[in-house]
């Protein structure tokens, strides 16, 4: 963007969380005033960090962060954290303001309009669904009107109608905006540049254009690189033969095989690392329990949210091994209540078969352990405990290393969602419960979990906003709650 001030740069800034985890090495860019960039990279990377490193909540271990004098920075987070839960809407948004501010009501009223919902500023926190606190969160950042805009993962959650609200507004916004997302149709909408970073080289790449554009721009730098090393490759032979040949011959001949040697010392020196691909999850199956036979889980009546009042509706679903079924609703009708029910066994209207396993896969993994380790979550999941097993399992969902002793609380949120699959494979159920299965998952993993989710032998009940997603999996029946 020519003529427009730089607003934040970094100049080889290095990052590690303790000694064992690396995340940026030496890492360079800018961004400038009324861009519009995505961040995207490898799950569990660190492209949260960054927003970390930009707000000043973390600090570098070297390089420097510029930020221009009196830039006002708010960040849509992910997820809202559970002390916050139990505050009403205005205490919420008056966390937002480091001092109070008198005429928040009218803020609030005006920046809920923005993200399409009606909230009473009494009303908990805690009591909206997953996707209207997805809006909630995209408003406390909206409401700051900020001179740079933070969003991270902010469509997770959302129903069509508020990915399309938020879209349209970003596209009018004339202020700087970041947004880490794997959401692709959304991003094109108004990207202008992307920031990748590099899990491998812990480098941040920066590429104009949107997310297909720097795809066919990745795609063209490997190949290129290739196609050098193999040339150089081909020169490294000749002159290694060449001079083998002449090193034989004697006298003024050593010193042309000298010469060869020392080309060929040279194209070592000029082969380049070939950029790596992110890594994907291997292939994977979700066992079904076994011995299971007649009806799993019959469903008579549910609970919808309407007006914020509940109403019961009539309707008759029963699921047998081997049949999916989809949940579909807007946002705040009651979809991730029902699920969550439905898992417990709580769920007034529905039974299921007494000694059927329920894997279920909750959207805000609250159903995991934060003060657990990868290992512990996973160990006590297992009927027996074999390790090997364990270990296998972990590491097809990329959970190597020192992340298998990690405490599930220090994971990123697209690293929780694969233990929470690993946990599913171990588990072995018979009834399998999907809250938003693509919600932080790298968008490289989305067709492997797709084929997986398909090929389930189970009973299986999903919810999902992502209809490419949805597409690529079996589904026998559907339940519209509305």
């Amino acid at each position: 963007m020519p003529g427009k001030e730089t607003v934040v740069r970094f100049e080889d800034v290095t990052f590690e969380h303790g000694p064992k985890r690396p995340i940026l090495d030496e890492v360079s860019f800018g961004v400038k005033e009324g861009a519009k960039l995505t961040l995207m990279g490898q799950n569990g990377a660190g492209k949260s960090t960054i927003f970390g490193l930009i707000t000043k909540h973390l600090h570098p271990e070297e390089g420097v962060i510029h930020v221009s004098h009196g830039l006002s920075i708010a960040t849509s987070r992910q997820v809202i954290p559970r002390a916050e839960l139990t505050l009403t809407v205005r205490e919420f948004f008056e966390k937002m303001f480091p001092k109070k501010i008198y005429d928040i009501d009218p803020r609030i009223d005006k920046v809920l309009e923005v993200v399409h919902l009606h909230a009473p500023k009494e009303r908990t926190v805690g009591s909206f669904s997953g996707g209207q606190q997805a809006r909630l969160l995209l408003a406390s950042a909206l409401i700051q009107e900020p001179d740079l805009l933070l969003l991270d993962e902010p469509t997770n959650n959302l129903d069509k109608e508020g990915i399309a609200h938020l879209t349209d507004f970003l596209v009018k916004y004339d202020k700087t905006v970041i947004v880490i997302s794997h959401d692709a149709d959304f991003l094109n909408a108004f990207t202008h540049g992307v920031l990748y970073l590099d899990v491998f080289t812990r480098k941040v790449e920066q590429y104009v254009g949107n997310y297909f554009d720097v795809m066919d721009q990745i795609a063209d730098r490997i190949e290129k690189e290739n196609m050098k090393n193999a040339q150089l490759a081909k020169t490294i032979i000749e002159n290694k033969e060449k001079a083998n040949f002449f090193a034989h011959k004697g006298g003024q001949m050593r010193l042309v095989a000298k010469r060869m040697r020392a080309k060929a010392e040279e194209a070592e020196e000029n082969m380049v690392d070939v950029r790596k691909e992110d890594k994907t999850i291997k292939d994977f199956k979700i066992p079904v329990q076994e011995g299971l036979s007649g009806e799993l889980i019959s469903i008579t009546s549910f609970k919808v949210i309407r007006d914020h009042k509940p109403h019961i509706k009539k309707k008759s679903v029963a699921l047998r091994k081997n049949q999916h079924l989809l949940l579909s609703g807007p946002n705040g009708i009651g979809k991730s209540t029902l699920l969550e029910s439905l898992a417990s066994g709580t769920a007034e209207g529905s039974v299921i078969a007494p000694g059927v396993k329920v894997g279920y896969y909750r959207q805000d993994f609250s159903n995991l352990d934060f003060d657990a380790t990868v290992h512990d979550i996973l160990w006590h999941t297992m009927p027996k405990g074999y390790e090997e097993e364990l270990r296998a399992t972990a590491a097809s969902f990329l959970l190597t290393g020192d992340l298998v002793h990690t405490k599930i609380g220090h994971l990123s949120e697209g690293q929780k969602g694969l233990v929470a699959f690993a946990r599913l494979v171990l588990l072995k159920p018979g009834l399998l419960i999907l809250d938003e299965p693509t919600n932080h998952i790298n968008f490289r993993h989305l067709p492997v979990i797709a084929k997986a989710l398909d090929a389930y032998e189970g009973a299986m009940i999903l919810v999902s906003h992502v209809p490419e997603f949805v597409s690529q999996i079996r589904i026998d029946d559907k339940l519209e709650l509305s």
